[in-house]
């Protein structure tokens, strides 16, 4: 560990000593592999197909959490200090991990939507920001690979052809799941192709796939649902006929629930886009979630969903 970050985690852990606490551990012991830490673990899995077994990656936020304004813990910062590259997504969603690495001046960052155009968000509060969720498109992922790919071999040039062959590999696993998608969803007719959701984090895949995206909050940081919010999509839903909404994992569907029981539309499922599921659950990896995302919605706007 460099002097700095060594100096800085026994500052932490004097701190803690002094309030009583036990130090902070971090969630796998170390190995000698190199630590990288994403801001979340979308990211995080993405990023364990490129470093295969030459590094170590970890999330900092855990399975299931809300990323929107996360607020860093005690371990966090242990970590943090342990870590010799950190991947952040970008595009505000994760401000919050800049707090407390920015004085590590040994620890290497790299932001993975580097060279994406973003969607602007186009309602309320947020009107004019960036969407952060460019993930939830398989194209633009590929980007987010070469990105880390590139973090990567600065960190650990020796490595750089293993680094090339894995990302060539994943590549090409997410333009085989592109290939899926289209199949799936071209099969949907055009008046049922409305995607609608409690969070606005569809924009890309919308995009992508000639959707049509309506949602209760632009981003789930701003979560509160306005009685406006609630017409607007109670009167597209009734407008489109629209046979079934959805919501994500990381937030309380209610809301939603309620949009289908004002309007006779089925509550179709959840999607998972800001965290993966656990190893048994429908979405442990990027590609699974999106296979789970569009199945469900595909099941529900056919009238097979639950």
């Amino acid at each position: 560990m460099p002097l700095k970050s060594r100096a800085a985690a026994g500052l932490l852990v004097l701190a803690m000593a002094l309030a009583g606490c036990q130090p902070p551990q971090s969630s796998q012991p170390a190995d000698g592999r190199p630590l990288v830490l994403t801001t979340f673990t979308v990211l995080a899995d993405m990023a364990r197909h490129v470093a295969g077994d030459r590094l170590r990656v970890e999330s900092i936020t855990k399975l299931g959490a809300e990323i929107h304004g996360y607020e860093p813990t005690p371990s966090d910062l242990q970590r943090v200090a342990d870590a010799q590259l950190v991947l952040e997504n970008g595009f505000g969603v994760d401000q919050w991990a800049r707090r407390f690495y920015a004085g590590q001046r040994q620890l290497q960052t790299a932001t993975l939507t580097e060279g994406i155009t973003p969607l602007p968000i186009a309602e309320d509060a947020y009107a004019g920001r960036s969407n952060p969720h460019a993930w939830m498109s398989p194209r633009l992922a590929e980007v987010y690979i070469e990105n880390i790919r590139q973090a990567f071999t600065r960190l650990d040039p020796a490595s750089a052809d293993t680094y090339r062959r894995n990302a060539d590999a994943y590549r090409a696993q997410l333009r085989e799941l592109d290939r899926q998608l289209r199949t799936a969803l071209d099969a949907l007719p055009p008046g049922q192709r409305v995607l609608a959701t409690c969070e606005g984090a569809f924009s890309y895949l919308a995009r992508d796939y000639g959707l049509t995206e309506a949602y209760l909050w632009p981003v789930n940081a701003e979560s509160q649902v306005t009685p406006q919010r609630m017409a607007r999509l109670i009167a597209l839903v009734r407008e489109r006929r629209v046979p079934a909404v959805f919501c994500e994992s990381t937030v309380s569907a209610e809301p939603q629930q309620q949009v289908a029981r004002e309007t006779g539309a089925r509550f179709g499922g959840v999607f998972y886009v800001d965290s993966l599921s656990g190893p048994g659950g429908p979405a442990p990896t990027l590609i699974d979630l999106q296979r789970h995302n569009v199945s469900t919605l595909v099941a529900g706007l056919q009238g097979s969903g639950s």
